[in-house]
């Protein structure tokens, strides 16, 4: 990271060691070993040098984090409260803590403790001041049209998504799902953003960017993880340039109701009815509406009919078509289409 430009990157994805501090080896009930993580690279001498090495990671990351960029580092409860102690202490600002829930976690074998079925990702900005990325229509629109909350419901990295050595076992014994890493890449970018995992593994967050059209860089010094990652990512293709673009509500085109009138899309006379059948208002050739007693725009008069202070027209009134209502809103969002 030392080497990289100042100012480079747009969002980084950390998964740095964790410092399990195993004590042996985990055996499961029927006495065969659990392939737990004893790699040399999870191994610290004591809690001093795990706060040293993460110091320096986590200073070299904020040098080369743009001013508006973010970092979401993962972790267990083995490291990730000594590591959002020290991104507070070099002047990140934490926007969220987000669980990641696994559906199918190891269960604890001794029995002795609750099973660790979550870990923790810390999200943060550069300062209190930044304008970071956020979409959030496309984080409610992955949810169902709901608000995307900090509890992330995902299944743990398995089957055909796990990737293999040429000894058939495990590649990497941290890999994380996909599912997971295309949430934060949508949550926190833009296409064509640069993207950077300083602990690349076997390469999730480079084959998930580059199907998301963002750009990647992954650094990593285990050879086996390197050639992995490689030929994971050389497999994946870009989605559709079209597909990728992300636009939030309010940077959307404004579509006058009046255009509606102007494309034949409805007709001056038209009869609307409200959503719940118990209005009726006809379109006039300006664009307004008329009702029994009020006339105005599709705001004005949805929300004079109702006596509210105010009403979103486009949901209140709707076409009869065939026997049902659709709203105003989807000969809208037919416009805007053509627009783009």
């Amino acid at each position: 990271m030392n080497a990289l430009p100042a100012g480079s990157v747009d969002m980084i994805f950390a998964d740095p060691p964790y410092n399990l501090q195993l004590q042996g080896d985990l055996h499961r009930p029927n006495n065969s070993k659990v392939d737990a993580v004893d790699d040399a690279w999870d191994k610290f001498d004591d809690l001093g040098a795990y706060d040293r090495f993460t110091h320096e990671w986590l200073s070299a990351a904020r040098r080369v984090l743009k001013d508006d960029g973010t970092i979401w580092v993962i972790g267990s409860y083995h490291n990730i409260f000594r590591v959002g102690s020290k991104l507070q202490d070099l002047g990140f600002w934490v926007l969220n803590d987000v669980i990641w829930r696994k559906t199918n976690p190891m269960p604890n074998f001794r029995g002795r403790r609750f099973t660790n079925a979550h870990e923790t990702m810390l999200w943060c900005s550069k300062s209190k001041d930044s304008q970071n990325t956020f979409n959030y229509e496309a984080m409610k629109t992955l949810n169902d049209d709901l608000q995307m909350r900090s509890d992330w419901l995902i299944p743990i990295c398995s089957g055909s998504e796990r990737i293999k050595g040429d000894d058939g076992r495990k590649g990497h014994p941290t890999q994380k799902p996909e599912a997971l890493l295309h949430r934060v890449i949508v949550a926190a970018t833009k296409p064509g953003d640069v993207v950077l995992d300083p602990f690349f593994g076997s390469g999730t967050t480079g084959a998930v960017a580059k199907r998301l059209g963002r750009h990647w860089i992954g650094l990593e010094r285990d050879k086996g993880y390197i050639k992995l990652a490689l030929e994971r990512i050389a497999k994946v293709q870009k989605a559709e340039t079209e597909m990728l673009t992300i636009q939030a509500k309010r940077e959307e085109p404004r579509i006058p109701f009046g255009w509606l009138v102007e494309r034949g899309l409805l007709q001056p006379g038209a009869v609307l009815e409200s959503f719940n059948r118990r209005w009726t208002a006809k379109v006039r050739s300006d664009g307004t509406l008329i009702s029994a007693e009020h006339r105005g725009s599709i705001h004005q008069v949805g929300a004079a009919v109702q006596g509210a202070p105010a009403c979103n027209g486009w949901q209140f009134w709707c076409v009869p078509k065939d026997g049902v209502l659709v709203p105003i809103d989807h000969y809208r969002q037919l416009l805007r289409a053509e627009l783009h």
